[in-house]
């Protein structure tokens, strides 16, 4: 199953800034990319958004030259593109959602207008981020040039999702001829009763982090023998805290979408926007793709 490269496309900066990036990786990959333009169902979780607009809407033209626009444009800038378009009734998120069932990626910017609205700002972006059927990368405004260079970061707590997340950080620092950092982070070490106790649970800690480093790194090195790969023991207030710093010199994070320990529920609530919305470089929500059905 040749599956496409998906990028959410409103008209605005930030999701042309996405498809600029979808299409290179579509290219690389050689991967069709696809399109979508998502437009609002007025009766949005059964309540309507206008009482007197009850209607349900039909594609614009309007989108539809817009989309077909920017896929030319894209095609002329990448050569061998395969592009298509498509306009979806129901919602962003749930077009989106709908569409990484079949997916090889989704591309999405972290702001947007009309139908991406608020995407990545509320409800809709968790919905996205919890429900998606294959990995999510979200793209920083356009206004922000997306950096390049340095190296790709992954979050690594010992879970199957975190796993998967480095797994695809490798491939991606792999694709980029780039330097791999695994960061483990814990929280700082609160005061006990006895001393020795909370110096005995902080030697625990480390010594847990080094063991998950550790066994990250040789899982990588042995899938990626010539790949530069360093390991990140950090104390921080929270995960995301530690990779917003990290993002400020890389060129991309990388998450998994469930986690444990110090990634527990990192993208289950206001953590997960927070990544989104402040990171320094894009992010990859590691969503492991559902099998084809073919």
């Amino acid at each position: 199953m040749n599956r496409p490269v998906v990028a959410g496309v409103d008209g605005s900066p930030s999701s042309l800034a996405a498809a600029e990036l979808a299409a290179a990786t579509a290219v690389a990959r050689s991967r069709p990319l696809l399109l979508v333009h998502g437009y609002l169902h007025p009766l949005r979780y059964g309540v309507p958004l206008n009482p007197y607009d009850l209607g349900v809407p039909a594609p614009t033209e309007e989108a539809e030259k817009m989309l077909e626009r920017v896929a030319a444009e894209l095609a002329e800038r990448h050569p061998g593109l395969r592009a298509q378009v498509r306009q979806v009734a129901g919602g962003p998120g749930a077009a989106l959602v709908e569409e990484s069932r079949r997916a090889e990626l989704v591309v999405v910017g972290s702001r947007g207008v009309g139908g991406f609205a608020g995407l990545l700002l509320g409800s809709v972006g968790g919905q996205l981020a919890q429900h998606g059927h294959c990995p999510v990368l979200v793209v920083r405004p356009a206004e922000e040039p997306i950096p390049v260079g340095g190296p790709v970061v992954v979050g690594v707590d010992g879970s199957a999702s975190a796993a998967y997340a480095v797994e695809l950080a490798a491939d991606e620092a792999d694709r980029r001829d780039a330097e791999l950092a695994l960061l483990h982070v814990r929280s700082p070490e609160r005061g006990a009763v006895a001393p020795e106790v909370a110096a005995e649970a902080g030697t625990a800690e480390r010594a847990e982090a080094t063991e998950l480093l550790a066994t990250a790194a040789d899982t990588v090195r042995r899938a990626h023998p010539g790949l530069r790969v360093t390991e990140r023991a950090v104390v921080a207030a929270s995960p995301e805290t530690a990779l917003r710093e990290a993002s400020g010199e890389a060129s991309l994070v990388v998450v998994g979408s469930r986690g444990r320990g110090g990634f527990a529920g990192l993208l289950l609530g206001s953590v997960s926007q927070a990544l989104v919305q402040h990171a320094h470089c894009p992010v990859l929500v590691a969503h492991r793709p559902e099998p084809a059905d073919d």
